[in-house]
């Protein structure tokens, strides 16, 4: 099961650029296969992208299918963004406003 950052209060899933087995870039939810690997790397991780508060994001766990929704969802681009609710197990893609 993939293990993911959300954003507590607002419900956003962290994505940025990644770098698939292919060696080809795509803009996707950063994700670990274990939990005890993501709750031991996330914080360093928010960090090292300069997030504000990285203790303002959680680590949970989503279906692999479902964090592969998500990520057709984001249309690899970073103009959008994903958010979760974990009461009806969906992602939601949010345009950025220009």
């Amino acid at each position: 099961m993939p293990y993911v950052l959300q954003h507590i209060e607002s419900e956003q899933i962290y994505t940025t650029t990644l770098v698939n087995h292919y060696g080809l870039a795509y803009y996707g939810v950063k994700f670990w296969h274990e939990q005890e690997e993501a709750k031991e790397h996330a914080f360093n991780f928010l960090e090292s992208q300069a997030v504000q508060d990285p203790n303002s994001w959680q680590v949970i766990e989503l279906e692999e299918n479902e964090m592969k929704i998500g990520n057709v969802k984001l249309k690899n681009s970073p103009q959008w963004r994903l958010y979760w609710s974990s009461i009806t197990r969906k992602a939601e893609a949010r345009k950025l406003e220009n």
